[in-house]
């Protein structure tokens, strides 16, 4: 979570707290009309959280009526330039923190280096069709299928191609930098027709963040299970090394590799 130097709104999200934080000069008055009641502010979230924060609003709306979230969700790449670019955008909600040649911006542009504060886990879930023998994976799978000379005829389903968090983590953690082959990748616009072209074909795997799928207490992700499955991805530092899917205690001991 990433906030920008307005006035204070203090979001209150279960065990969660995210704060915008107040910035002006010494010599000028700001009129605080905003506060952990009353207000309306403007976020942007990365689409793959969409499911967790949507809860987290309507939870706190409840609470406070008098209060109004407006979320925008979109890809982290686009999240970063609404907090850049649109002087109404006070929090984003994303994968990392800032960089150093954003930091210099911030710092440059506003005299100001933005609070970034780490908030929660996620992980990536490999997602396949209900009809797929294969549940079972390693990094070393993963990464080989991405990679040229895929002769599975496996198609990897993204929640876009560039500018998604999900994206960057699959650079970074499974295929340590390189690149993948374009031609076994279909971009989609977003997690939901991720899970639905998985769930039409067969040979499809999906990489998608965790709230998306599996939570027994949403319905609608309940019957995606009708036409997906979880697949399990190997522990290479545990004892024995286990396969393992992506469910809180695996992810908070990160047995699942993929947090």
């Amino acid at each position: 979570m990433i906030s920008k130097p307005l006035h204070i709104f203090k979001i209150l999200f279960v065990g969660i707290i995210l704060l915008t934080i107040s910035c002006h000069s010494k010599n000028s008055r700001v009129v605080q009309t905003d506060n952990p009641e009353n207000g309306t502010i403007f976020i942007s979230v990365d689409e793959s959280f969409r499911p967790v924060i949507e809860e987290q609003i309507k939870m706190y709306e409840a609470s406070y009526p008098n209060t109004h979230i407006v979320a925008s969700y979109k890809s982290e790449a686009d999240c970063f330039r609404d907090f850049f670019r649109d002087s109404l955008n006070r929090l984003i909600i994303v994968g990392r923190g800032l960089n150093r040649n954003e930091e210099k911006f911030m710092i440059d542009s506003l005299n100001y280096n933005p609070a970034c504060n780490a908030v929660a886990s996620d992980a990536v879930a490999i997602i396949v069709n209900k009809r797929s023998l294969d549940t079972l994976y390693t990094l070393a799978s993963l990464k080989n299928l991405l990679q040229a000379g895929n002769s599975e005829r496996k198609t990897f389903v993204f929640d876009g191609l560039n500018a998604t968090s999900t994206v960057r983590f699959i650079k970074d953690s499974i295929l340590k930098g390189g690149a993948y082959d374009t031609a076994v990748v279909k971009a989609t616009k977003n997690s939901e027709e991720l899970l639905a072209y998985v769930g039409s074909h067969e040979n499809a795997i999906g990489l998608v963040g965790i709230s998306w799928i599996g939570n027994p207490e949403v319905e609608k992700q309940l019957k995606l299970l009708d036409s997906v499955k979880i697949a399990y991805v190997r522990c290479d530092l545990c004892q024995d090394s286990p396969y393992v899917k992506p469910v809180q205690q695996s992810m908070i001991s990160r047995r699942y590799p993929l947090v």
